[in-house]
This record gives C-alpha cells, sequence and structure tokens, in this order.
C-alpha cells in the first residue's frame, strides 16, 4: 500500500490541481494543514471528493518538517508499506511517483530521493539563486550523511519504506527546513540505502518561504553537528576499521603540523633567523600525513556508503 503525504502552508491556489494529479497507484492520501493562514485544509474538506484523502490539521505551525512527520506517523499506524512525501505547492509532478517507488518495489533501495541536478536541461527552470543554494549544500551534505553518491539534498521529493521509517525517531528530525537533510542523517546512522530519481522541477508563481542566503549560513553548522555525530557513532562506537585509523591520524598529524609551523614560522618573522631544514620538514611531513590520512579517510568513506537494502 502507498500513502502520500502532503504538507501544507500557503498553498491554496495548488493544493486541488496537486491532488487532482495523483494517479491510482496511490491508496492513501495524508494532506497535513500546518496551521495554514489561507485554511488549504477546509478548503480540501469541502472541495476535494478523493476517498483517498485525509486531511490533518495542525493547532499551530510545525514547519515544513514537523507537518510531514505527522503525516508519516499516521500513515505508519495503517498497513502502508511506502510512504511518499510532496510538497504542496506544485514543483513536485505526482505523475513521476511511479518511477520515485520503483526501486523500493524491487528492493533496491529504503528511500528515493528527487534529484533536479541529474541533467543539465533540467536546471534551465530552477531560479539561479536556488540553483547556487542547493549546490553548494549538496556537497556539504554528502560530507555529513556519508551518501556521496546523492545530490539534491534539500529536494523535499521522497519515497521511504515503512520498515525503514519505523526504526527511526522522529522525534528527533529536525521539524523545520532541515528536515530533508536531518533525514538523511539518520537514514545514513540506520544504514539504509538512499538512491537518486531524475526529476525536472515546475517552478511557478509558488512562493518559498525558505530564504536561501539564510540557509547558507546556518545550514553549514548544522551539517557540521551531523559530520561530527555520524564519524562517531560509524568509525568510534560501532566500529573501529581502517577509516578510524586514517581520521586518527589525521586529527594527530595535520593540527601537530600546522601549529607548529604557525609557530616556527612566527619566530623566525620575530627574531630575523631563517628556519633549519631539519624545522620546515618537521612542520611539512606532519601536514603532508595528515592530508594524506584524510584524503584515505574521505575514499574509504565513500566505499563504505550502504549498499543493502534494509526493509524486509
Amino acid at each position: 500500500m502507498v500513502a502520500v503525504v502532503i504538507p501544507c502552508y500557503q498553498v491554496r491556489d495548488h493544493i486541488l490541481k496537486l491532488l487532482g494529479e495523483i494517479g491510482e497507484e496511490v491508496d492513501r492520501i495524508f494532506v497535513i494543514d500546518d496551521a495554514c493562514p489561507e485554511e488549504t485544509g477546509q478548503l480540501v474538506v469541502e472541495q476535494c471528493e478523493d476517498p483517498r484523502v485525509t486531511v490533518l490539521f495542525n493547532d499551530k505551525n510545525l514547519g515544513v518538517g514537523g507537518a510531514t512527520v505527522r503525516g508519516i506517523c499516521k500513515a505508519l499506524q495503517g498497513s502502508s508499506d511506502i510512504i511518499v512525501k510532496i510538497d504542496g505547492d506544485g514543483q513536485m509532478d505526482p505523475t513521476l511517483i511511479p518511477v520515485l517507488i520503483k526501486p523500493l518495489l524491487d528492493v533496491q533501495a529504503d528511500c528515493v530521493k528527487g534529484n533536479r541536478f541529474y541533467r543539465p536541461e533540467f536546471l534551465q527552470t530552477m531560479p539561479k539563486v536556488r540553483l547556487l543554494g542547493n549546490s553548494a549544500l549538496s556537497f556539504i551534505s554528502k560530507l555529513s550523511s556519508g551518501y556521496w553518491s546523492l545530490m539534491d539534498p534539500t529536494n523535499g521529493f521522497f519515497a521511504i519504506h515503512a520498515d525503514v521509517a519505523r526504526e527511526i525517531d522522529w522525534r528527533k528530525v529536525s521539524p523545520r527546513y532541515f528536515f530533508e537533510s536531518d533525514l538523511l542523517f539518520h537514514l545514513a546512522i540506520s544504514k539504509a540505502v538512499v538512491k537518486n530519481v531524475p526529476m525536472l522541477a515546475l517552478y511557478g508563481d509558488e512562493k518559498s518561504n525558505l530564504s536561501i542566503w539564510k540557509a547558507l549560513f546556518e545550514f553549514p553548522f548544522l551539517h557540521i553537528n551531523q559530520f561530527v555525530k555520524r564519524i562517531f557513532f560509524n568509525y568510534v562506537l560501532r566500529d573501529f576499521n581502517a577509516g578510524s585509523l586514517m581520521l586518527f591520524n589525521t586529527l594527530l598529524f595535520l593540527p601537530f603540523g600546522v601549529f607548529y609551523g604557525s609557530w616556527r614560522w612566527y619566530l623566525s618573522v620575530e627574531t630575523g633567523q631563517l628556519a633549519s631544514t631539519g624545522t620546515v620538514m618537521l612542520a611539512v611531513l606532519p601536514i603532508v600525513l595528515g592530508y594524506q590520512s584524510f584524503l584515505s579517510f574521505l575514499q574509504l568513506d565513500i566505499e563504505n556508503e550502504p549498499d543493502l537494502p534494509r526493509q524486509q
């Protein structure tokens, strides 16, 4: 059984058209009115005759993540096997749902995300500011989540298998616009397999409530926090492997080389005496070893990306 979750906030002009385009492959549709000032949920109750649709109302605004989590938890209470999340603003084509869920049905993945970067022509309709912001966040997300083969991590069009969704503590997933990136982190901790499918975003007169520039300043710090947690879980707490050794060497040699070299350079400037060859090598060698160890760690981390689906 396939369920679709649609968080709604200021999408009154798009929601009915979106619901009308959802195909027969979907069994249940959960519309979550996230304290929408346009009363989108009430509009759906009054004008949508699709028996698959259930409208949930939030007493206060929980954010796109919080609204999505409520819909996912509601879907998990039933007999849903696959849960699809799609935004209500019309940017995502619901006719792509069969393509999105196919890797789950074929037991090739635990979660599938849309990828607007797959083909160059897909990018022509994307606003330049969003293109710049999403490109920068995509690389940072690779490092924090460990899903090096993924692009477009902030894309909200995804499908997840119920078996994997039940392993996630949804209370700990970010309720706001960091939701999609934070979900990848929790999937990585669960060792879930995540794949991309190409999609073309449909940009029109919809209004985004997310400031790209604000995200560029806030999201990197959140990603750093995720990266530290992921490294601790996967390379210290759960296992100690070659990647752990490479990371240990990086943390040992690189800071020593940088600080020692900086200190010796300062003394050389203050005294006017040139540093000896041995002193220079004592600073350079740890930097080289630390850098090479970091590259080796990245290679091992890339190879360590999950490839065995956890769904039953």
